[in-house]
Parts: structure tokens; C-alpha cells; sequence
């Protein structure tokens, strides 16, 4: 069997200016790029290896909307695990080699990472889980005729790229560039209404993990502003000025000279020696 991770998310959500706020909305919530992308070369996978699609994702009952778009598109099968958005990567990934471990896996197909943190944790997070092999950061992939194996180009840093054959069980993580989610026909659009949604409940060490995270808010680093003294003087005008060092007379004395171009480069560095930029 062939797995599609897709992660619920929303599309447009709307931070605050003021207090940086997300608010999200489930209407306008869906599939990433990157996911769209992973559950199509999971179904180009199950038409050329002969191998059904299992398409999971982890969020609300609101997230069923991604699962029963993936079946519309191919997926035969759909599973949703009962855990908050906010869910560390490290617990999703957890979650989702639960559900995995028990079916037959030829390979396992995500996003390279998320609209809404971006890290591509989950893939790497989900390897070590599964204990397989791993080729992330896809941008080009080829499926062989043979179950299984595939031939991939994957970015590095610096703008390299590595070419890479995965042979066997392993994590596949595609950019959103590499494919385009087939469009679902009317008839299986309308189906999929209807079809079944698994929900799994995880275990509850793996959901206090999760909601032990939730009590976390995570802001970004500011430093502590620097405490000064208040500018002397005994009217405005001094203050501003002892603000703006404009009374301050400037230790390097000024000078106007007209002098060969040989005589005042050795009177330049003379200068400097003085004033201590440089060494005599």
C-alpha cells in the first residue's frame, strides 16, 4: 500500500497587526501545494506499482474535506487522526507511523513542508518512526517500472543537486512544483460525500505530548531594551543637544591644508596614527 500524507491547513489565514494574532478559518482551509503534490505522485505510484492509495491526515473533523478530496482524486482509503493543529511534529509523525505500521507499505509520500510552520519536520520525523529510508526535498522524481524504486533529484544548499535512487519502503518528500493534482471528476466529487472517514484516537502518551505543547506559546526573541540616563541640562535645548551631542567638540581638531599629493598621504597617516588607527 501506498501513503499520502496530506496536512489540513488553512490557505488564508489573517494575522493581526497589532498583536500578530493568526486567525484561521476552516472555510478557507485545504491541501498545500506541496501536499497536493505528494498525494499525486502517491496515486501515479498505486496506477504504476498496481497499489492502492491511503490518504492520512491529522487534524479536526474539519480535515475530512482533505481526505475526501484525496478520494475523489484516487485514494482508496482515508484516515484521519483526532489530534489538534498545533500538534508538534514530532507527535504527528508519531501518530501517523501508528497507522502506517500496521498496513504494508511500499512508500509514503508528503509535502516538504507546511503552510503554516514551514519546517518539513514531519517527513524526517516520520522516517526515523518508520525506520526506512528517507529522500527529502524532492524537485524531480521518476517512478520505475519495478514496486518501490525511484529515481529523484533532491535541492541542497547552495543551489546543488543531489540524484538519488530509493529502492524499497522509504519517505518521499516532493516540492510543490514537481506535480499537479489530477482534477476529480463530478461523479467521484459527488461520491466522495459519502465516503467512509477513518478516525484513529492516539494513544494518550502520544496525546499529552501533544497537549503538553499546546501550553507553550512560542514568540519571537526581543531583547531587553537597554536602560539609560536621562540627558542633563538645565533647559530643553541642552537636553536635545546632549541627546544629539551637538555641543560635543570632536577630539580629531580639523585643519585646512593644501599640500603635494605625496606630502599629504604621509600627513594623513600621520593623522591617523595620532588619533590611534594606526600604528606609527
Amino acid at each position: 500500500m501506498i501513503a499520502a500524507c496530506c496536512k489540513w491547513v488553512d490557505l488564508r489565514p489573517e494575522v493581526d497587526p497589532l498583536d500578530a494574532h493568526v486567525r484561521t478559518d476552516p472555510r478557507t482551509a485545504g491541501c498545500s501545494a506541496a501536499d497536493a503534490a505528494a498525494l499525486e505522485w502517491a496515486l501515479r505510484a498505486g496506477e504504476r506499482w498496481d497499489q492502492p492509495v491511503l490518504a492520512v491526515t491529522a487534524g479536526p473533523p474539519e480535515a475530512d474535506r482533505v481526505l475526501r478530496e484525496a478520494v475523489a482524486a484516487g485514494a482508496t482509503r482515508a484516515v484521519r487522526i483526532d489530534l489538534p493543529t498545533s500538534a508538534p511534529s514530532a507527535v504527528v509523525a508519531t501518530a501517523i507511523a501508528t497507522v502506517l505500521g500496521a498496513a504494508r507499505i511500499t512508500s509514503v509520500w508528503c509535502g516538504d513542508h507546511s503552510l503554516d510552520r514551514g519546517s518539513g519536520a514531519v517527513p524526517a520525523f516520520l522516517a526515523a518512526e518508520l525506520g526506512s529510508a528517507q529522500a527529502l526535498g524532492l524537485v524531480d522524481v521518476e517512478l520505475d517500472a519495478r514496486a518501490g524504486r525511484v529515481t529523484a533529484w533532491r535541492r541542497l544548499d547552495r543551489g546543488r543537486r543531489e540524484h538519488v535512487r530509493l529502492d524499497g519502503p522509504g519517505v518521499l518528500s516532493v516540492e510543490g512544483s514537481t506535480a499537479r493534482l489530477r482534477r476529480a471528476a463530478l461523479g467521484a466529487v459527488m461520491s466522495s460525500g459519502r465516503a467512509p472517514v477513518e478516525v484513529v484516537t492516539p494513544a494518550p502518551a502520544v496525546r499529552e505530548g501533544s497537549d503538553a505543547a499546546e501550553t507553550h506559546l512560542l514568540r519571537p526573541y526581543r531583547p531587553r531594551a537597554r536602560v539609560l540616563p536621562g540627558p542633563a541640562g538645565a533647559t530643553a535645548l541642552d537636553r536635545v543637544r546632549a541627546l544629539t551631542e551637538s555641543a560635543a567638540t570632536s577630539s580629531h581638531g580639523h585643519e585646512v591644508v593644501v599640500l603635494d599629493p605625496p606630502v599629504a598621504a604621509d600627513r594623513i597617516l600621520d593623522a591617523l596614527a595620532a588619533w590611534g588607527y594606526r600604528e606609527r
